[in-house]
């Protein structure tokens, strides 16, 4: 009996023996097929994300480079402030994620802690900015302001800020030497967005979270040069995310710095005497409006005529780009991108077009003599011009009598130039035109670097508009829908706007005589940018050479020993002979001293320093006039615009004039102390960068003192130089 019991015994532990064994294999053998796959057939994905969970990198930002101005003077460099930032690290590891101390440390700071809590947040594709698109084990910056006694208090009471840092770090500074705030010529930074970091990733100056970039002027063009490189170290760190060890590490180098042509004096004395033309304008009567100027908008360029760089521009209205630095707030973001503020972001030295009014004349004179009409010829300078039912008035309704071309220029007579193009129109077949006819009003512009962007080196230049036969049609096809619509709409209406989009349904493809003649005194469709036109009066002072502008003059190592110069670049040469280029310069030498602007060039040392002129006033369909005055000497070119401003002379030369008096160093009487002269030649030798990264100010080389060999001399013709 009780060996029956034991044999069943036995059975009973030999089954559970069995089935355990059996169990174990089983999950032996479910382990080996899930190591396998995720070893064998999904070991690549595993692995990758392995390494991407366990190694983690900390940037230490390059310095980035300093923008100086043609003596060496500090445009946009750095400067040391207190930071202080947060580990998010050790923020988590808390068990209220840190927010008890971002709460204490913004009571510290003075900030809302809504608006720390933000700063810390890392970015995703549903968090909306202020967030951190950096590295979450990247010291996170909450504010580059902080003072020396919150940054004390952070350090002495750790323990009540534990994962807060406060160091001193470099910031950038745009300095506004002299007041220049050189605002839209320098740009600003922002962070780096993931769509650059992609674009970039296989390029040769690829992008880290970190980054801030350049997003307009100096900034953006030669971002790559100022950036440097940062440093990288690479830290392996557990699930639990603790530093384990440092696997890589690389250091930051510093960016390179950039040499403008910009003078820092010449630029807030071009940027004072433009707020200060303005706010006059504003004071004068307009009986057109019955109103006074609203003076909305202004540029002025400041260019060595000779080479084509670029010495004072400045832009109006302006910004601080200071407010930049840290990340602009939305606050601060608003007031300068709505309508109200009339959009300071813009430069409009060269994104601002307008028809440019009689400073254009320098084309059709050009055109008229390419195409067979003698300058010394005499032409009807009368009151009006009628033709097809229209008439056309001269300035004023003036009557010259019968004039050759430079009196033309002196005067600034509109009729006749009207003539000319009308005349021209005519030859070339009207609205029906020949398949030999040669455009020379249209064709001649575009020679001058009309209707394209002149190459300046700074993003976002606009072409302007030569409203010749293609541009007619392009625009026509554009725009019919819209018209016939406009048309059909209102029948019965006569105002201006139905009656014109009436007439450009039917035929708005065509070039019509009223086209061709307001198009000869810079009217119309014609639209250029103080940009272009300071190129072209450059051309005529130096012999015909018209050069892309330029901002910047060199690029140079962090210690100095690299220079890598930026050389002024040709684009060509004006369609005028030399007889025909010194007419015309001898004309607009008659502006300054008899014509239009004679009265604003009283006591000028004519004999010394021969000044060249010629004034401007558009009419702009439902806006007050708009103000341009073009001048040149041997050696500068200097254009400037007021939008809704009046007059060329009478609301853009006084300022013009303040410019040129600083710049010789002109007194009341017309003497010229050399003593006061800011730039009474432009200057030519570069400012030395030490090993230290300090700067040796260039001193004043005038070209002449420069030998022929040396690098640097300019590459004008001379008088007569172009055919």
């Amino acid at each position: 009996m009780s060996n029956i019991r034991e044999t069943g015994r036995t059975t009973r532990v030999t089954l559970r023996l069995v089935a355990i064994q059996v169990l174990v294999l089983s999950l032996l053998a479910t382990l080996a097929g899930r190591l396998w796959f995720i070893q064998i057939r999904n070991g690549d994905e595993y692995t990758a994300a392995a390494a991407g969970n366990h190694v983690q990198q900390v940037v230490k930002p390059a310095v980035r480079g300093s923008i100086l101005d043609a003596r060496g003077v500090p445009l946009a460099d750095n400067e040391t402030r207190l930071v202080v930032s947060a580990s998010r690290t050790e923020l988590m590891k808390m068990k209220d994620d840190g927010e008890a101390v971002l709460v204490r440390l913004a009571d510290l700071l003075g900030m809302e802690p809504k608006e720390v809590r933000e700063k810390v947040r890392l970015c995703d594709s549903e968090t909306p900015q202020p967030c951190w698109n950096g590295s979450p084990y990247q010291p996170i910056p909450v504010t580059d302001e902080a003072t020396t006694q919150q940054a004390l208090v952070i350090r002495e009471r750790a323990e009540e800020f534990p994962g807060i840092i406060a160091e001193p770090t470099a910031v950038r500074r745009y300095a506004a030497p002299s007041g220049a705030d050189t605002a839209q010529a320098l740009g600003y930074l922002s962070p780096v967005t993931d769509e650059e970091i992609k674009e970039a990733e296989d390029g040769d100056s690829p992008f880290l979270r970190s980054d801030q970039v350049g997003r307009s002027g100096l900034e953006r063009t030669y971002d790559s040069w100022l950036r440097g490189k940062a440093g990288v170290t690479r830290y392996e760190v557990d699930k639990l995310g603790r530093v384990m060890d440092t696997t890589e590490s690389s250091p930051a180098v510093a960016g390179h710095n950039l040499i403008t042509s910009i003078d820092a004096r010449v630029q807030a004395l071009a940027e004072k005497e433009l707020d200060k033309a303005m706010k006059a304008a504003r004071l004068e009567f307009d009986r057109n409006t019955n109103r006074n100027y609203k003076a909305d908008a202004g540029a002025i360029v400041v260019m060595e005529a000779r080479t084509g760089r670029v010495v004072a521009m400045a832009s109006n209205p302006d910004y601080d780009p200071n407010a930049w630095v840290g990340g602009i707030s939305g606050k601060d973001y608003a007031k300068l991108t709505r309508k109200k503020s009339n959009y300071p972001l813009l430069n409009r030295a060269i994104q601002g077009q307008a028809a440019p009014g009689s400073i254009f004349k320098v084309v059709p004179t050009a055109a008229a003599v390419k195409a067979g009409y003698d300058f010394g010829g005499s032409y009807p300078c009368t009151s009006s011009y009628s033709v097809g039912g229209q008439t056309f008035k001269n300035f004023e309704s003036e009557d010259h009598g019968s004039i050759d071309l430079g009196r033309a220029l002196e005067v600034s007579c509109d009729t006749v130039f009207y003539r000319l193009a009308h005349d021209q129109w005519r030859k070339d077949g009207g609205t029906k035109p020949k398949k030999s006819a040669e455009d020379w009003f249209y064709k001649t512009a575009h020679q001058f670097g009309l209707g394209k962007e002149t190459g300046v080196d700074l993003p976002n230049e606009v072409s302007g508009r030569i409203p010749d036969r293609q541009w007619k049609k392009d625009y026509w096809k554009a725009s019919k829908d819209t018209w016939c619509e406009r048309a059909e709409q209102w029948p019965e209406k006569k105002d201006y706007v139905t009656r014109l989009s009436r007439e450009n349904c039917l035929g708005g493809m065509l070039l019509h005589y009223y086209d061709a003649i307001n198009y000869s005194i810079g009217q119309g469709d014609t639209l250029v940018t103080p940009i272009q036109m300071a190129a072209v009066y450059a051309a005529l002072s130096n012999g015909g050479t018209l050069h892309a502008p330029t901002l910047g003059k060199a690029i140079v190592s962090p210690d100095g020993k690299k220079v890598e110069k930026i050389e002024p670049k040709v684009n060509g040469k004006l369609p005028v002979s030399k007889k025909t280029l010194e007419q015309m310069d001898s004309a607009l030498e008659g502006v300054a001293t008899r014509g239009t602007a004679a009265w604003r060039f009283g006591g000028w040392p004519q004999n010394e320093i021969p000044m060249h002129a010629k004034t401007g006033t558009a009419e702009v369909y439902g806006k007050q006039t708009t103000s341009w005055f073009a001048t040149y000497t041997d050696d500068y070119a200097i254009v400037m615009t007021i939008s809704q401003g009046g007059t060329g002379s009478g609301a853009s030369a006084p300022a013009v004039r303040n410019i040129y008096n600083a710049l010789y160093g002109i007194g009341g009487g017309g003497g010229i102390d050399k003593k006061r002269a800011l730039l009474p030649e432009p200057q030519k030798n570069l400012p030395k960068i030490r090993p230290d990264g300090s700067i040796k100010a260039a001193e004043i080389l005038p070209e002449k003192h420069l030998k022929e060999d040396e690098p640097g001399t300019g590459t004008g013709t001379g008088p007569g130089g172009a055919e």
